[in-house]
């Protein structure tokens, strides 16, 4: 009899761990202490290669902040932002969404040379941009939170996907939230992670219709606060500048704080999908208005969004590999 119970235990078992390391459950086997025993120094290497950076170039925590946000939302949380063009990849770098646009790749080269000097072949490329990522938002003021890590890096890209799935500034309230509740995400996270825009710029390409044309008769806005959009309109004319910079949070461009929603309340939102938040939903309103009187509160929102996010179906176990250069996969 006892026999019996112990094989029906070991099948219970078996089928557990069956169960707890398939694809669908691939988010739970990340953890924060995953590089504990095989690479302790990889959370030090990496805050003190962003701390540097970011002491260099202040924008550049925005940068890297967004580099996570833009791999994440196209194929999950997998590196596949990071690959150059070769014969066989088309380099999402070329998508919409990231040409001339997204940058940060020099710090993450040289966050993968240190580690990979420290400990050869075991800390992934995702896993180094998700640690960027907190170390930027705390190095600007923001919140900290326990990164889970364990990801696994892509064989591959997705130009189509990058160019589909990552939110555009002029997409309407709805594509968004759609874009946000196919990775999973809910209407709270879609306001706490716009909370980003706290640090960073944008290019007067991305604005430019609210300054001109939004309303079809060649006046601006009517949701932009007239004076702020005659500030914008004398660096981004109508034709011309296109790669023109500008805050997002012009009160403190490079502290991660709550000014973002405050701005947003003033109808000074610099891109249409920040002032969409405020004028088109009334639970995204009503978030809007809390984040504004409650730092604190967003604060704790955004560190548990970009958990969340960071979770977006990894790459676990034996998927994917560990590249040893972030730009190209293993030969």
């Amino acid at each position: 009899m006892a026999h019996y119970i112990n094989n029906a235990v070991l099948l219970l078992l078996a089928s557990s761990l069956v169960l707890c390391f398939s694809p669908a459950t691939a988010a739970s086997v990340l953890y924060p202490q995953f590089y504990d025993f095989s690479c302790p120094q990889a959370n030090d290497i990496v805050k003190s290669v962003v701390s540097k950076a970011v002491a260099r170039e202040p924008r550049m925590a925005a940068s890297l902040l967004r580099l996570h946000f833009h791999d994440c939302f196209v194929k999950g949380c997998d590196g596949s932002i990071l690959l150059d063009g070769s014969g066989t990849i088309t380099s999402e770098k070329r998508s919409v969404p990231n040409r001339d646009s997204a940058r940060g790749f020099e710090v993450i080269d040289e966050i993968k040379s240190a580690i990979e000097k420290a400990c050869p072949q075991t800390v992934s490329c995702a896993d180094i941009l998700a640690l960027a990522a907190r170390d930027s938002t705390v190095l600007t003021g923001g919140p900290s939170w326990d990164v889970p890590l364990g990801r696994r890096d892509s064989l591959g890209a997705s130009l189509s996907g990058s160019n589909q799935n990552i939110p555009a500034p002029n997409n309407t309230f709805q594509t968004i939230l759609t874009k946000f509740k196919l990775k999973g995400l809910d209407i709270v996270d879609f306001v706490a992670l716009s909370g980003s825009h706290t640090i960073g710029n944008a290019r007067c390409t991305s604005f430019r219709q609210r300054l001109y044309n939004n309303t079809g008769n060649g006046q601006p806005d009517f949701k932009l606060e007239q004076s702020y959009a005659a500030r914008l309109r004398v660096n981004c004319p109508r034709t011309g500048g296109d790669q023109n910079l500008f805050p997002m949070d012009p009160g403190s461009p490079t502290k991660f704080d709550n000014g973002y929603y405050k701005n947003l309340m003033a109808l000074r939102g610099l891109l249409s999908s920040d002032e969409i938040l405020y004028t088109q939903n009334q639970e995204t309103y009503d978030l809007v208005k809390h984040y504004a009187e409650n730092q604190d509160d967003f604060f704790k929102q955004f560190a548990k969004s970009m958990i969340k996010m960071g979770n977006i179906t990894p790459l676990t176990g034996n998927h994917g590999e560990i590249r040893k250069i972030c730009r190209r996969i293993n030969n």
